[in-house]
């Protein structure tokens, strides 16, 4: 990405309040992107909890992100350029106009400095105004009171609990669901 590109991403998708912003996930990200998503600080929060390399994320890159049927960002620092995790919609559903959200803080240095929320803002805009997107929705182990209340904080509001849904290290585990619908068609 081109010093240009990088600036018109800067301008349409930042927050300055917290002094980030997202950019899409390029080639050179992905051994970084790994690193983070094996990292227990990051897949300690996900339901899936398997190894990634850097040959399966291209592939799913490739499957995915190329065709349209996802959409990775990187959340980086505004002052530095600096990134520190990852924000997506991924199973993008062109029928019923509908995706899945997912996020991570990769760094551990700087959670709990509302980027996640941020970018979450972000990413909704994104999937809204970029993707046409009617609903966006995700899945949040009950328990991730910190995630829960970033995502609520972003404008995703909570729509029920599936009990026993996924189980995690031998123990059955409860899913809040959550979602957002695209103001802009309820107005």
């Amino acid at each position: 990405m081109n010093k240009e590109e990088l600036s018109l991403w800067k301008n349409k998708y930042s927050d300055i309040s917290s002094d980030v912003y997202i950019r899409p996930m390029r080639e050179e990200d992905v051994d970084r992107w790994v690193t983070w998503r094996n990292s227990d600080h990051v897949k300690n929060y996900y339901i899936y909890r398997g190894v990634f390399t850097r040959q399966s994320q291209l592939e799913w890159m490739k499957a995915n992100v190329e065709t349209g049927k996802a959409c990775l960002m990187i959340i980086c620092l505004s002052e530095n350029d600096r990134p520190i995790g990852c924000v997506h919609i991924k199973d993008i559903d062109r029928v019923h106009n509908k995706g899945e959200y997912g996020i991570f803080i990769g760094e551990a240095d700087v959670h709990g400095n509302g980027y996640g929320s941020a970018a979450a803002k972000m990413m909704l805009r994104y999937g809204f105004e970029e993707l046409s997107l009617h609903r966006i929705y995700l899945e949040a182990i009950e328990g991730n009171d910190r995630a829960i209340k970033s995502y609520e904080h972003a404008g995703f509001v909570k729509e029920g609990v599936l009990r026993d849904n996924v189980l995690i290290e031998g123990t059955y585990r409860n899913i809040v669901w959550m979602g957002a619908i695209n103001p802009k068609e309820n107005s």
